[in-house]
């Protein structure tokens, strides 16, 4: 706003108060002849008399102070600037039935001083607090019991304190600092604009809405500018919004800071200003910026300006949009304007100066707050002196009991306008959305968006194109906030989430973990389920097993179809043909076992693999044992005297079988029914994929298996070991340690190979070791004889077995 214009609104009672009088049935010529009749002076008297101070004259002048005499009293000099001030009250005498109300108007200057001295002129009843007698003329009038004014923030700040020790309500209608709510400092303030406190946090709504979280703030060195950033900063950093630079100007200050807060705008990276000023320092403001235009910036603007039309003028780049209040328009205003002639309105250089400008804006804004505390200040007065029958006009009351009844009323005038005030003295904040942006033909247009309460939020369609102002790019998702070291917090880089987290957002904080069950895409912006990984029958590697498993087995079941045609040749009955025939069945169940590890483990598959594979191994070995001892038996048989073949004859061979593998069953029926093993999702060993495996249970119950297969086949190896050079030309004994020598070397690097291979190489390496030593056994144990059967049948005769051959050392 200019410096006049809050004062326009003063000049709405010419006409309002009258129709106020009549119901709004005033009869407009008369109303008209009466008001020119008074138009003369900045006073009249009345049964009750309300004070004004305005800024009619737009500066101060005093004499320089010599300091050899008492300075002199402060003077306002200048074209009157604000010649709606000069008109505030006129109408007011008939505001309220049969009481004539009367005004007393003082000019501030929109200075403090002289906002200070016509406060004490008002407060004391005296038409001048300072004279060159260097003394205090007497009281002329009574004290005021109610003041309006000031528009500024400042000097309502200097008005409200010393107003306040009067017990004087103050009714401003263009003050917005937030400080004046504070009612242990201002007791007697009031205002029927809302505090800058619900602008600022409807601004910082506004910025946020938009997406704007990189911004530059500037604003007037006043407590109308201070205040008022304080609030919006304060609201923004609540929003998660950042300020890269804060300036203030006053216009007053040297022409070098302005001109360094236009440089520090035209070097910043921020597209959006937050412009909290006043209309002298905005205007002086953009005119320095037009000298070197910076990029297109979007101005944010407080109610000082952003409805203010000489700004339409300037280029505003990108556009414009704030809060104002709101537009009203006052019933049989414009219709008493436009009844006035130009004579009639040249009788009064004060009426024609406003008659000129009132038609050069219509929109009635700050009017409509005059218009507000006038009323306001009248109901109170008359709620004091009235009761519900009369009203007494030579009652006498404080200026206190008007401050309360302030407080308590709320009043609807005859234009349907509510009045009312808080504990703080505060208005109900309502706002009007202002935009301004670029026409078709580039040229500015002003337009209205929305209307918008403290309490509301924004539900408006976007009118403009919005400009992108953000420190850094937003951060997709896949990617988190990582704040620059030393910088704002929306100054920031994307750092890709780490292994296993993702963001599924854009601008995401922090990454989250994804569940045990699932691993992040590509992108990491999703959480897919973990793929299972096992054996399974169409991997290549089981195919491969398989083959090998189902060869072992048919070439056993071969071998023992072989045998069993030729059961009663020489090599087959040595060494006890049932231990080799159940010798091949084992190896036959050996080889087929392995296939139990292949597959989807399941809780019965878990169970059959590792029990089926102890239990046919230690009777594989059980068996060979057997042979093993056979053969020391039966070469111990030959020495005079022996009878060892009789105590360990076919039924003690099936007898010691029969024992060592019962006792592997045992171990196995407990190992199954303490802990047994169950199938397990391995999540440890791979981050991106899931083992599913056959957990042991008991690791005691698997390596109690294991031992005792290590067990019999060491026992078996140091008895073929001892029985090597028993003289024989088929001296089994030799075949069956070379079998438990590669048995034993299998098992001694499973052990190592099964802890440390991954996933499903785990169930490969125990498959491979189960078929190595299978092989190994029935290579050793089957392939001699087989090979004398088919091929050397001349050797397949009992004296050829029998024969004496030198033994060698292997």
């Amino acid at each position: 706003m200019q410096l006049c214009s809050s004062l326009k609104p003063f000049v709405s009672m010419l006409w309002i108060t009258v129709f106020s009088s009549a119901g709004c049935k005033a009869d407009p010529v008369s109303c008209r002849l009466w008001a020119q009749s008074q138009l003369s002076g900045l006073s009249m008297t009345g049964d009750f008399v309300i004070g004004g101070i305005f800024s009619i004259h737009s500066y101060m002048r005093s004499e320089q102070n010599s300091y050899t005499r008492p300075p002199p009293h402060p003077q306002c000099s200048g074209r009157s600037v604000c010649v709606e001030g000069e008109m505030i009250i006129h109408f007011i005498a008939y505001l309220l039935p049969g009481i004539t109300l009367g005004y007393q108007i003082r000019d501030s200057c929109a200075a403090v001083p002289m906002s200070i001295k016509a406060a004490f002129q008002l407060a004391n009843g005296v038409e001048s607090v300072f004279n060159d007698t260097d003394s205090c003329s007497k009281s002329a009038s009574a004290a005021v019991p109610a003041v309006i004014g000031e528009s500024g923030s400042t000097p309502s700040v200097s008005m409200a304190r010393l107003l306040g020790l009067f017990g004087i309500p103050q009714v401003s209608h263009y003050a917005t600092c937030a400080c004046l709510s504070d009612k242990l400092q201002y007791p007697a303030f009031f205002r029927t604009i809302p505090s800058d406190h619900h602008q600022a946090a409807a601004m910082a709504k506004l910025v946020k809405h938009f997406g704007w979280t990189w911004i530059g703030a500037v604003r007037s060195d006043t407590d109308y500018g201070n205040f008022g950033m304080a609030s919006f900063l304060k609201a923004a950093q609540e929003e998660g919004i950042c300020v890269e630079y804060s300036e203030s100007y006053y216009r007053t200050q040297p022409r070098s800071k302005l001109e360094r807060v236009a440089n520090v705008i035209r070097r910043s990276t921020a597209r959006v200003i937050v412009a909290f000023l006043n209309a002298g320092e905005m205007r002086l403001l953009l005119e320095e910026l037009t000298r070197q235009p910076p990029p297109p910036m979007q101005w944010i603007g407080s109610e000082a300006w952003v409805t203010h039309p000489e700004f339409l003028k300037y280029n505003m780049c990108a556009g414009a949009i704030g809060f104002g209040v709101p537009r009203s328009v006052i019933p049989g205003f414009r219709e008493f304007l436009l009844d006035l002639s130009p004579a009639q309105a040249l009788e009064s250089p004060l009426l024609t100066e406003f008659w000129e400008s009132s038609f050069n804006t219509s929109q009635l804004r700050i009017t409509n707050m005059v218009y507000k505390a006038t009323y306001a200040i009248a109901h109170a007065i008359h709620g004091v002196i009235c009761n519900d029958t009369q009203c007494d006009k030579s009652a006498t009351f404080t200026p206190w009991q008007v401050k309360t009844a302030l407080h308590l009323k709320t009043t609807v005038n005859p234009c349907s306008l509510i009045v009312s005030f808080d504990s703080n003295g505060d208005p109900v904040a309502l706002y009007e959305l202002i935009n301004w942006h670029k026409g078709k033909k580039k040229q500015s247009v002003h337009s209205i968006m929305a209307f918008f309460t403290y309490h509301e939020e924004f539900a408006f369609s976007n009118v403009f194109q919005v400009p992108v102002s953000v420190c850094s790019e937003s951060c997709p998702p896949g990617t988190r906030k990582a704040v620059q070291k030393g910088k704002p917090v929306c100054c920031y880089d994307c750092a890709p989430c780490a292994e296993g987290e993702i963001s599924n957002k854009t601008d995401s904080l922090d990454c989250i973990q994804c569940p045990d069950d699932f691993w992040p895409n590509s992108h990491r912006d999703s959480c897919l389920p973990k793929p299972v990984e096992f054996l399974s029958w169409d991997d290549t590697l089981s195919v491969i097993l398989t083959v090998f498993s189902i060869t072992g087995a048919f070439i056993a079941v071969c071998v023992a179809a072989i045998f069993y045609k030729n059961r009663i040749s020489p090599i087959v009955r040595a060494n006890n043909s049932e231990l080799s025939f159940l010798l091949l069945f084992s190896l036959t169940l050996c080889f087929l076992c392995s296939l139990t590890f292949i597959g989807r483990p399941s809780e019965w598959s878990c169970m059959l693999r590792h029990t089926a594979f102890g239990i046919t191994f230690v009777l594989c070995i059980s068996c060979v044992l057997g042979k093993t001892m056979v053969v020391l038996m039966a070469f111990r048989a030959t020495l005079p005297g022996s009878n060892a073949m009789k105590w360990f004859g076919p039924p003690q061979q099936r007898l010691s079988v029969l024992t060592f593998t019962l006792i592997q069953v045992l171990i196995c029926v407990l190992w199954l029914t303490i802990s047994p093993p169950f199938p397990f999702k391995n999540l440890r060993h791979y981050k991106e994929r899931i083992i599913l495996e056959c957990a042991l249970g008991s690791a005691i119950g698997f390596w109690a298996v294991l031992g005792y297969i290590g067990f019999l086949a060491l026992l078996c190896f140091i008895l073929a070991f001892l029985a090597r050079k028993l003289p024989d030309n088929f001296n089994e004994a030799k075949f069956i340690t070379f079998s438990m020598l590669i048995f034993s070397a299998v098992w001694v690097t499973f052990i190592p190979a099964y802890v440390s291979s991954p996933g499903k190489f785990t169930v490969a390496v125990e498959i491979f070791a189960i078929l190595a030593s299978s092989f190994g056994l029935f290579t050793c144990i089957f392939a001699p004889k087989c090979f004398i059967i088919m091929f050397r049948p001349e050797q397949n005769t009992k004296k050829h077995l029998m024969g004496k051959v030198p033994s060698n050392s292997f």
